[in-house]
């Protein structure tokens, strides 16, 4: 059963029609075009253009990129998100997070780093200066 912050997220224009139940435990790489549910465990990375929704039992190590990010379980890894990542109050995330939005619960473990990106792109251009500054 979906709870009420799942169904805010799920809600997009996709259904919900890849789920990933408890006890399954996939390696290597996914594409899925719709949501997502992750109550088992991933072993690679995984990308969809919706949302994605790991549940308190479900376990990623890899790279994720999804629309929106809802981490009940465990990641160990990278997410890029076009829109916003929520950590639940049970989930436990260690490595690297680009998001527009981010959302720690209160209990959450957040071991790592964001970079907040607002254009929705979801690797941030880094420009340069074109006249750095000259030492002596």
């Amino acid at each position: 059963m979906l709870g009420k912050k799942d169904e805010t997220v799920i809600s997009g224009s996709g259904d919900l029609n890849t789920l990933i139940g408890k006890g399954t435990v996939l390696e290597g790489k996914i594409t899925v075009s719709s949501n997502v549910r992750v109550d088992g465990k991933i072993k690679g990375d995984l990308t969809t253009n919706e949302s994605l929704v790991i549940g308190k039992q479900g376990e990623i190590e890899g790279e994720v990129t999804a629309k929106n990010t809802v981490v009940g379980g465990k990641v160990t890894g990278k997410i890029n998100a076009r829109g916003k990542v929520v950590l639940e109050s049970n989930a436990i995330f260690k490595g690297e997070i680009t998001a527009a939005r981010l959302i720690i619960d209160d209990g959450a473990v957040f071991d790592g780093q964001c970079t907040m990106n607002d254009s929705g792109n979801l690797k941030p251009e880094i420009k340069k200066d074109k006249h750095p500054a000259k030492s002596g």
